[in-house]
């Protein structure tokens, strides 16, 4: 409906062969990671829960053998309401996941169905116990705004039922209609609208001040934290450090280049078979490349960007549209001590801000 990663049919006897080709990656990579500190690892992506912890260890053990994972202090897998039981989630834990998060998107029966979810809001409920019972301290809950149908005061309800269960972490995102999905189609043919302003930003304001007031510290733009439950992963992600990535449609990132793999499970699955790469698409980031993407993430998160690790020429590159950038935006840049951050006011343009600011 309105998600645009690439999705295929659940075929369980598929599972074998597709961790015998995840395994083979893993072996193959020559990646030299010997500095690396790894300290986080995230299953993600569509619905990983599929996998049993059996299938699971598989792959944490041949990365055990070939990565030194001593330093690990965050383990992520996503799972989706109704999909994993109590039993499943108790290993989980045992395997050493510490973390979970939750796909919930909305407490709307008929949201939920015109997201064509297949989850009911009792499977929301009992999968939060499980996790609870199974041993998880650490859960986030993915939630969705700016749904066709949605009004504020369903948001805010649903809001108030996602903190009272106490969640270490909740993730609030703008629907964003992609192009080549179903709701793009509906939309385009004026059969269903985003509700409010079209950019969000009435949407995202209420969020961050409700969730505040409640608790929950933004530190960005869509993720909101009780104190010391930030999520490691994806703060490496923002800051722009160095990430392995296996599977289809996995994204990597060593410093410098950027790789992704085949998101096709069986173009994946023929090219590990026939000893071949999976990786489909490359990117050498040079230094303006780097700068402008750590601008990007960095204006999104409340740290902001640390001008004194920006090197010349492009710091008075950068100085130079930032004079620009304050005049346009008034009200919306703070300068604290050599790092850049967005104002209140400036967060709901964030996107926009973070065009003007990266240099060419």
């Amino acid at each position: 409906m309105y998600c645009d990663f690439y999705t295929i049919t659940y075929e369980k006897n598929s599972i074998p062969q597709f961790l015998n080709a995840i395994v083979s990656e893993i072996e193959r990579c020559e990646l030299d990671t010997l500095n690396w500190i790894i300290d986080t690892l995230f299953i993600g992506g569509g619905t990983p829960s599929l996998l049993d912890s059996k299938s699971i260890e598989v792959i944490l053990k041949v990365l055990q053998k070939n990565y030194d994972l001593s330093n690990i202090q965050e383990f992520t897998i996503e799972i989706n309401p109704g999909e994993s039981s109590l039993h499943q989630l108790r290993n989980f834990r045992g395997l050493g996941i510490n973390r979970i998060s939750i796909g919930v998107q909305s407490l709307e029966p008929e949201l939920l169905k015109f997201l064509t979810r297949n989850h009911s809001i009792d499977d929301i409920y009992k999968t939060y116990n499980h996790a609870r019972i199974a041993g998880f301290d650490n859960i986030n809950f993915d939630l969705l705004y700016n749904i066709p149908g949605q009004t504020i005061e369903q948001w805010k309800r649903n809001l108030e039922r996602i903190i009272m269960l106490d969640p270490a972490h909740i993730s609030a995102y703008a629907l964003i209609v992609e192009k080549g999905t179903e709701l793009h189609q509906l939309v385009h043919d004026g059969k269903v609208s985003i509700p409010g302003d079209p950019d969000g930003t009435t949407w995202l304001s209420f969020t961050t001040k409700y969730l505040s007031d409640h608790g929950f510290s933004p530190y960005e733009i869509s993720s909101f934290t009780q104190p010391g439950q930030e999520c490691r992963h994806n703060l490496h992600y923002w800051r722009m450090e160095p990430c392995l990535a296996f599977g289809p449609s996995a994204h990597g990132f060593d410093g410098h280049r950027r790789w992704k793999n085949v998101s096709s499970m069986q173009d994946y699955l023929d090219k590990i078979k026939n000893g071949e790469s999976p990786v489909v698409f490359t990117e050498e980031l040079n230094y303006k490349n780097i700068l402008n993407e750590k601008v990007g993430f960095g204006i999104r998160m409340t740290e902001g960007v640390d001008l004194k690790k920006i090197q010349q020429p492009e710091l008075s590159m950068l100085k130079l549209n930032l004079e620009k950038s304050e005049k346009m935006w008034p009200g919306c840049i703070v300068k604290n001590n050599e790092h850049l951050k967005l104002s209140e006011k400036g967060i709901l343009f964030a996107d926009s801000i973070a065009v003007d600011l990266m240099i060419g």
